[in-house]
């Protein structure tokens, strides 16, 4: 399928015959691809009597060249056509590879978020990748690295003019509206060197889904995946020497700069329907949130709670 949608990437119109002579294989075949496409990605492909096939919104796809020379060659780079998951697949390679190392993928077909929930992504509409990265003295080092990747693409977004802002702990908003969500999971030895993979998904499309999503393409239509992928590793690379140094401390300050509820009233949604209310004082050196409540300013930590704005 993927050989056909590259030669279709062009948004132009080709012949069946032409399409046949290019794979290698019947017409018959290249229609019965084209349904498949049509069904399994959700795409549409244009048929004209006369003209041939052509994809209407053509895909803008991702290269793992343009990428590494756009991040300043720190990172390894590789794209996949198709995955189950790119953090799925780096972890399980975490023991042979110390990185840094970025998987990115066309299309993901199961996309983890926060608690277990899917990321539903379509092909060419998202950014979907992860990076290997390993760090010495153990899991308890770790303390607000989430927030810190948070902060690492809303500098990488923000270079494009997007007026991003941070929700915590780890979701990235545009305009108010989901635009990114983090995910952090761990491998190796949680005293010694420990592998971390960093999902990041990141829609340039509006998913359809039920809640309120945004897509970088809303503000910035003609920017490319490659270009923007190349940024996000400039700026992730960055952030995770500035947190391997001293942790999430020196990046505190910037964290709250762009935290969208900052000193504002939120209520806090605990995953067993608890609900608290306060003020947003912004988060420790650690990365916890800070609420200020009746009873004085209370500690909550990544995973805990779910945080909403009261308005």
């Amino acid at each position: 399928m993927f050989a056909l949608l590259h030669a279709l990437s062009d948004g132009r119109f080709h012949s069946g015959e032409v399409l046949a002579q290019t794979l290698g294989c019947s017409r018959s075949h290249v229609w019965q691809q084209i349904q498949l496409i049509e069904s399994e990605f959700g795409l549409t492909i244009q048929h004209v009597r006369g003209r041939g096939y052509r994809l209407v919104r053509p895909i803008d796809w991702l290269d793992a060249a343009t990428i590494r020379a756009r991040s300043g060659g720190r990172w390894e780079v590789e794209v996949a056509e198709r995955v189950d998951s790119t953090n799925t697949r780096l972890l399980a390679r975490s023991s042979s590879h110390a990185g840094p190392l970025a998987l990115f993928a066309e299309h993901q077909m199961a996309g983890r978020g926060r608690r277990g929930r899917q990321w539903h992504t379509r092909l060419g509409e998202a950014l979907t990748f992860s990076v290997l990265w390993q760090v010495d003295g153990g899991v308890a080092r770790l303390s607000g690295l989430s927030l810190a990747v948070g902060l690492a693409i809303v500098r990488a977004l923000a270079g494009f003019g997007l007026p991003v802002a941070l929700k915590w702990p780890n979701d990235v908003l545009l305009q108010g509206r989901k635009l990114a969500g983090i995910l952090v999971e761990l491998a190796g030895d949680t005293l010694g060197p420990t592998s971390v993979v960093i999902g990041v998904g990141i829609n340039l499309q509006s998913p359809e889904v039920d809640q309120p999503t945004a897509g970088v393409r809303d503000i910035r239509p003609e920017l490319s995946r490659n270009e923007l992928a190349g940024a996000l590793l400039t700026e992730l690379a960055q952030v995770l020497d500035e947190f391997a140094q001293g942790g999430f401390a020196g990046l505190r300050q910037d964290w709250q700069q762009h935290h969208l509820w900052q000193d504002q009233p939120v209520e806090l949604i605990h995953a067993d329907g608890l609900r608290i209310t306060g003020i947003a004082r912004g988060v420790d050196s650690l990365g916890a949130l800070l609420l200020e409540t009746p009873d004085g300013v209370q500690r909550f930590h990544s995973g805990d709670v779910s945080l909403r704005s009261r308005a």
